[in-house]
């Protein structure tokens, strides 16, 4: 019997997960939204292209969570998306209804599902939900690391004229404009990017980085981005249902580690059938280190903001 994914939200990012999730065969697949036949139309436009990708996943959409029931992962992009000149944590207020609704839904219908949390402000969104559900924090994890990395990535090998295949990067902390994209664990086939790229210019490189979602934003102006904070989350859906131990950039609990207790903040962990298997702690020197506790601290300051 094939695994069960559920999408909850029907929008962009729901549907690339859609696509993604049953055309490549991770399991069937259910999307839900609130829009009557808006779910509907998307799973029965792609069951019927099915057949060229040669997938026999079965897509169907829902108005009611009781269509997520038995669900093995639950993909979360329900929420309001940024407009030019929003940033993240401007969707607090509004997301925070709609996750808190979304959050009880989960909990009652799909009890044992690995949940992955996109909607923003991811960090307040993922504590939201974990704490609403009460669901183990093995099985809650915000994507936003591998997001960020993989645009840090993108940049790094367009700079060089390289394969993105031989970019590996990592960053950490909030999903916002304090994330912490660690220079000195990033490399080109093992070699660090500051033995190939001037300073000056890895500096840009940071800071397009940081900035990359308004970027997108600014030039979509009706939107954000889609396709790659779904290929994110595709990647971490496959790691646990296929068992693959893989090291990631996530937001995960953190209780203890990097000193941080009881909050949801992009660190890597090891993502397999257990769902998030442990945390791995990087050493980071004075300068990144000052860098990631300021970024915890903006997740702080936003999370003391929501009332469950």
């Amino acid at each position: 019997m094939r695994k069960k994914i559920a999408l909850i939200g029907g929008g962009n990012i729901g549907g690339v997960l859609a696509e993604q999730s049953a055309y490549r065969e991770l399991g069937d697949v259910v999307l839900f939204d609130v829009v009557e036949g808006l779910p509907q139309g998307k799973a029965l436009d792609m069951a019927e292209g099915a057949p060229l990708v040669g997938s026999d996943a079965r897509i169907s959409g829902a108005n009611d969570y009781e269509g997520i029931a038995g669900a093995d992962v639950v993909i979360i992009t329900a929420g309001l998306a940024r407009k030019p000149g929003m940033s993240r944590d401007d969707l607090l207020k509004t997301n925070l209804s709609i996750m808190k609704q979304v959050a009880e839904g989960v909990r009652d219908h799909a009890p044992d599902a690995f949940v992955i949390v996109i909607s923003n402000p991811l960090d307040a969104m993922v504590y939201t939900f974990k704490e609403v559900s009460g669901f183990p924090k093995n099985r809650v994890v915000g994507m936003a690391g591998i997001l960020d990395s993989t645009r840090f990535r993108s940049f790094v090998a367009w700079e060089l004229g390289v394969s993105v295949k031989d970019v590996t990067a990592m960053v950490l902390g909030g999903h916002g404009d304090t994330m912490v994209p660690l220079v000195r664990y990033c490399t080109v086939a093992g070699i660090p990017i500051e033995q190939l790229i001037p300073k000056d210019r890895i500096e840009a490189i940071v800071e397009r980085t940081k900035g990359a979602g308004g970027e997108v934003v600014a030039l979509l102006k009706t939107g954000s981005a889609f396709v790659s904070p779904a290929l994110s989350a595709i990647e971490m859906a496959e790691a646990h249902l296929r068992d693959k131990k893989r090291v990631f950039a996530c937001a995960c609990l953190c209780e203890g580690e990097y000193g941080i207790d009881g909050l949801y903040v992009g660190v890597p962990c090891v993502i397999g059938a257990e769902g998030v298997e442990r945390v791995i702690e990087v050493e980071m020197n004075e300068a990144e280190r000052s860098l990631f506790d300021a970024s915890v601290d903006h997740v702080k300051e936003l999370v003391a903001q929501i009332e469950i």
